[in-house]
């Protein structure tokens, strides 16, 4: 074998090596994109105009400017995109016992689901009352929580199911539901009778458990579910955002149309925050990148839940800020020039934007 031989050869061997390392290559970015892994990255998400969820009967937007509620974006992690959030401002990692607990992505997704539905529940209620209009809170049953794994209702009840009576009974309250069952005997046998969440109605059979208390119950954690009849009648679809972050922000919407009010005076306004029946506007979770979002979108102003911080807080987390504080470092951060003001209750943020 001559010079020229060996030449060609080593070069075809070359040219081999070089396909083979493009191909694993190749490979090992396809699976860097493509394979989920156990952790979940939170990120910005988007800025939304209320006024386009929200349809008050014969009333109409009178906002000149816009106020908008903001999102968090969660994606399932891939290798590539764990390098991408390190190396970008405003995103976490968690895992996804962090992001979600014990729950199934279905209950998770259930769960944001009813915390969306009770937000604008509260919302409804908190501007009628403020703009002191009529409504009505209208009882339905008590949604599901949770299911404790003694029960024998486990994997038939399911996170936002919403429990209408026991043994073919309706009761007008949780605690008329909850004192019935208390009433019977630990093992007695009970039927449930339920929606699920795609509003189909369903019973089961089961049986009674003995509770921490020492009384019979089913074994789920309950909360009521409440529906409003108000008039005039509203209507508010928020698409897939889950969550109960934008309650301040729908209460905010539904007063201005209720009232004929335009509490915007042409601002582009940002917010999150929860609502509760009192009007407290309650603390939500990664502020900072619905700051990053809101101050994309050209919001000038955004609204921050001045949530206190108790002692209890403080001693699970010495590090714990409360979100105005949370909402200023982010802005910080971005260099922008949007105010963050400091809300604790819905009655607040309407008394700044009418004033200021």
């Amino acid at each position: 074998m001559n010079w020229r031989t060996n030449l060609a050869e080593n070069k075809k061997n070359f040219i081999k090596k070089r396909w083979f390392v493009v191909i694993f290559l190749s490979i090992l970015i396809l699976l860097g994109t493509l394979v989920p892994l156990p952790y979940y990255i939170e990120m910005p998400g988007s800025t939304e105009n209320v006024s386009n969820m929200i349809q008050v009967e014969k009333m109409p937007v009178v906002d000149k400017g816009s106020l908008n509620l903001t999102t968090v974006s969660v994606m399932q992690a891939t290798g590539a995109s764990l390098i991408y959030a390190a190396a970008t401002n405003f995103t976490d990692v968690y895992s996804k016992k962090d992001m979600m607990g014990d729950q199934s992505d279905n209950d998770y997704n259930r769960m944001n689901k009813f915390y969306m539905e009770s937000a604008q529940n509260v919302a409804i209620y908190s501007a009628f009352k403020l703009a002191n209009k009529p409504f009505s809170l209208n009882y339905k049953g008590v949604y599901v929580l949770n299911v404790l794994p003694k029960s024998t209702f486990k994997n038939v009840l399911q996170i936002a199911d919403t429990v209408v009576g026991a043994d073919g009974k309706t009761f007008n309250s949780s605690q008329e539901l909850m004192a019935y069952i208390k009433s019977l005997k630990i093992g007695d046998n009970i039927s449930i009778q339920y929606t699920n969440d795609k509003g189909e109605k369903k019973s089961s059979e089961g049986k009674t458990i003995k509770l921490q208390d020492g009384k019979a119950g089913i074994g789920i954690t309950l909360v009521d579910h409440t529906d409003i009849t108000s008039t005039p009648a509203v209507k508010i679809d928020a698409g897939d955002i889950g969550g109960p972050s934008a309650g301040m922000m729908f209460t905010l919407e539904l007063y201005s149309q209720l009232m004929g009010k335009d509490l915007t005076q042409g601002r582009n306004i940002a917010g999150t925050g929860t609502i509760e029946v009192d009007g407290k506007v309650g603390r939500i979770g990664g502020i900072d990148k619905k700051v990053a979002t809101a101050s994309q979108s050209g919001a000038s102003i955004f609204l921050a839940p001045d949530d206190e911080i108790t002692p209890e807080m403080k001693k699970y987390d010495k590090h714990i800020e409360s979100n105005y504080q949370e909402a200023l470092a982010a802005a910080k951060k971005l260099k922008t020039k949007m105010k963050i003001v400091p809300v604790k209750t819905v009655e607040e943020a309407i008394s700044y934007l009418e004033k200021n």
